[in-house]
């Protein structure tokens, strides 16, 4: 599949931003983040501003930008729909929480438990989106929504540990940001060990109904230049790319942030603060090339007219 940037930008930066969000409607209520209002200010700020830039950039791909009103209006059949309500609806709470917070000096623990809900709704939206599609097989599976939800939460809480450092630590969470990262580095692994062992789930022979015949091959390119189909969807990455970009994203999302993160516990202040910045700046650059690879290494089923052999 293309790997559209301002796709990948969106899912990078609101995944970011949706996992920061729940994390601080689930953690603040509860004593467990600083009551500061400049803390809340800064974090929801961060947040926010993430999560519109992601789901402002997502509009870039859209062929009728004009009519992106509509698919509001196919929430009961649409993943797509269902994302785009999910995330204007998760402003109202989070809009609540952070005036409480901010203005109020009150952490109001139901408008940070609906935002965070919405936050988790939205990101389990935006995965359904490529887990619905059984003509990609790469993204048909029970590994896709794991982890979208695991990787907005190690970038979530990448960010969120960097705010913490400047306002203040909170020790008791200095072990979450590994374990979080640990799991997100988990799921990713299996999801790659399971894309690379599937057995392929279409031929050239099951799509057009010949391989009774014999093998199938592709005899003439049905059209001399490039179409829609070959744009968005014939897009293809050679193994040992992709297995370069895997140990790229492997080394700067997961294995130089869950170092870092370590930083804290032997050297407080400047250094942790600075070891934060750099976690998160990392973390987010491989988050992007993940998503990158998420797409350009997922086949469609309608290659296989246009000389695929198996998907």
């Amino acid at each position: 599949m293309h790997p559209s940037l301002s796709v990948i930008f969106f899912t990078t930066a609101s995944g970011a931003g949706y996992g920061l969000l729940a994390l601080l409607g689930v953690l603040a209520p509860f004593g467990l983040l600083p009551a500061d209002p400049l803390f809340g200010l800064v974090a929801l700020a961060l947040a926010l501003v993430a999560i519109t830039a992601g789901l402002l950039s997502s509009m870039f791909h859209l062929g009728q930008k004009q009519r992106a009103w509509r698919a509001f209006s196919q929430w009961r059949s649409s993943w797509l729909s269902r994302e785009g309500v999910a995330a204007v609806a998760t402003y109202l709470p989070a809009g609540l929480f952070g005036i409480g917070w901010v203005f109020l000096g009150t952490v109001s623990k139901a408008a940070g438990l609906l935002a965070a809900l919405g936050a988790v709704a939205t990101v389990y939206c935006t995965s359904m989106i490529y887990r619905s599609l059984k003509p990609v097989p790469r993204w048909h599976n029970r590994w896709v929504v794991p982890n979208y939800l695991a990787l907005a939460l190690m970038s979530g809480i990448l960010w969120l540990a960097l705010v913490l450092q400047v306002f203040g630590p909170r020790p008791e969470l200095n072990g979450l940001v590994p374990a979080v990262i640990a799991l997100a580095l988990a799921l990713k692994l299996g999801y790659w060990r399971f894309i690379d062992g599937a057995p392929a789930t279409s031929t050239a022979g099951s799509a057009t109904g010949l391989g009774s015949f014999g093998a199938v091959r592709l005899f003439e390119a049905p059209h001399t230049s490039e179409n829609y189909l070959l744009k968005e969807m014939g897009f293809s990455i050679a193994r040992k790319h992709a297995a370069r970009l895997r140990r790229i994203a492997v080394v700067l999302g997961f294995g130089l942030p869950f170092v870092l993160s370590f930083v804290p516990v032997v050297a407080p202040g400047g250094p942790a603060i600075a070891a934060a910045l750099l976690a998160a700046v990392l973390g987010t650059v491989g988050v992007f090339v993940e998503r990158w690879l998420f797409f350009a290494e997922a086949k469609h089923a309608v290659t296989l007219y246009y000389g695929g052999s198996v998907v």
